[in-house]
């Protein structure tokens, strides 16, 4: 019964688990948080792990470990394999002129933005990598000067695992490289000159991994007393990629996970290339591609309704429940920290259609729930746009262990929900890229899956159509000396 570890080191916290590598039995767990912000030292991230390891029991009877992290951020290492500053989250939404910018420079409008999509896949915005960059290089030239690699988070945590020896050694895979925007899933390899474009003059970069190519093996010195020796590290993997390799989604599947942000991404056969800039043409940790909607605003958005209803998540879900479909009108547009997509980094929430008969907590609860999944229905609609095959919707993350949001998606989505039973998908996904490296075969062993609930397509158009003519009237920027949109 050999053994195997996957990472989650997400916007929040690390979570550990170690499953029986061939049938995938839960045997031990850990967990850790991480500090609140969009720019975090990733020195966090590794006490984090230690600390996730100790609560685990240790991994001296692990085989092989496989880390997946939060995409795009960015992690600037000098000569030394020192970190020059903070690493900028993904969420960190700073280097948005810097996308304008490199779209702007590439020809402007539908040129620049084509320009992108065909050499990347992915339009810029402030999420990747690439502008974070070039961010970095017009505001912090000192520190720009230190910068001789550039990797991501994922890559660092991996790297630090195989002892940190030298730049030379950088890790990572295609579908967390192919979240930098100097990287194609379509040609597989990097695009250095994009990379000089945006910081001004060429970084080291981490060697992208095949499927189930080993990153190394565990320096045991990383985690002292808790490892054994000759322990393979696996490539890794992007967050997205990773929860759809851990829920089993096959080409037909998209995932829709309703965590810190929301993501909405498909299992696709050909990359994608969309000169729009909504769907971001990710490869997948499987050899295939991962188109990808990401929302800033998902499960946070249930948090926010329901400290200004003053309950508990669980009394919001019952709550929105109570209320009918539609909420009898009232439309809540959830930009509640700007929002990357549709790209209005500077958006504010708002509700629409308040009156005296939907201004009861249990309208408000129903219009959150319902304006949160509707910001993901878009991104559902974009990826079908671009050629997507939509056989059902797996619906995971922790906004996903909600009643409502449970019940409420098919009315939403107007295809079959199937949820499976809460756990650390993004951290089972590595785990089992770490049992496909250990077994070896041409695709990861199949673990079954139990205790899935799955809801009928019920689709309920007039809450789609009222919650797009709310959201086309908001504003794309707001006054910064107030936090409110100025006049028109």
């Amino acid at each position: 019964m050999p053994l195997v570890a996957g990472i989650d080191s997400s916007t929040q916290s690390c979570k550990l688990v170690i499953r029986d590598a061939e049938t995938g039995a839960l045997v031990r767990s850990g967990r850790a948080p991480h500090p609140d912000g969009t720019e975090v030292d990733p020195a966090a991230w590794w006490r984090a792990l230690r600390a996730a390891v100790e609560a685990a029991g240790g991994l001296a009877d692990v085989a092989a470990i496989s880390v997946a992290g939060q995409q795009h951020g960015m992690v600037c290492l000098d000569e030394a394999g020192e970190v020059v500053r903070p690493a900028l989250l993904w969420n960190d939404t700073r280097s948005a002129g810097a996308a304008a910018d490199l779209i702007e420079e590439a020809g402007g409008g539908e040129a620049g933005r084509r320009f992108w999509a065909d050499a990347v896949g992915s339009v810029p915005v402030a999420s990747f990598t690439v502008t974070k960059l070039r961010w970095l290089a017009r505001h912090e030239p000192a520190n720009a000067d230190r910068v001789a690699a550039v990797c991501l988070p994922h890559d660092w945590l991996t790297w630090r695992l195989a002892g940190a020896p030298g730049l030379g050694a950088l890790r990572t895979d295609r579908s967390d490289a192919s979240g930098t925007g100097y990287w194609s899933p379509a040609t597989g390899q990097y695009r250095p000159d994009l990379l000089e474009r945006a910081f001004g003059r060429a970084l080291a970069v981490p060697v992208v991994l095949g499927r189930a190519e080993a990153a190394g093996t565990l320096d045991p010195a990383a985690l002292a007393g808790h490892t054994a020796s000759g322990v393979l590290l696996g490539p890794g993997a992007g967050d997205n990629a990773a929860a759809a390799l851990g829920v089993g989604a096959r080409p037909g599947d998209v995932v829709v996970s309703i965590g810190t942000s929301g993501t909405v991404f498909s299992v696709a056969d050909a990359p994608a290339a969309d000169p729009g800039g909504a769907v971001a043409g990710f490869a997948d940790a499987t050899g295939r591609y991962l188109p990808l909607v990401c929302t800033l605003n998902a499960a946070r958005v249930l948090d926010a309704a329901a400290g200004m209803l003053r309950v508990g998540l669980d009394e919001l879900s019952d709550l929105a429940l109570a209320a009918p479909p539609g909420a009898d009108g009232l439309v809540a547009v959830p930009y509640l920290e700007g929002e990357r997509t549709p790209d209005r980094p500077s958006a504010t929430g708002s509700v629409h259609g308040l009156t005296l008969r939907t201004a009861t907590p249990a309208h408000l609860a129903r219009a959150a729930v319902e304006g949160m999944l509707c910001a993901l229905a878009d991104g559902l609609d974009a990826l079908v746009a671009q050629g997507a095959r939509v056989e059902r919707v797996i619906l995971v993350g922790g906004g996903a262990r909600s009643a409502a949001v449970r019940r409420i998606a098919p009315q939403v989505f107007g295809r079959p929900v199937v949820v499976p039973p809460p756990g650390e998908y993004v951290a089972d996904g590595a785990a089992r890229q770490a049992a496909w490296l250990l077994l070896g075969g041409a695709n990861p062993p199949e673990w079954p899956a139990a205790g899935v609930e799955e809801f009928a397509a019920d689709g309920v158009a007039a809450v789609r159509e009222r919650y797009a003519a709310a959201r086309d009237r908001v504003l794309d920027r707001v006054d910064p000396a107030y936090g409110t949109p100025p006049e028109a």
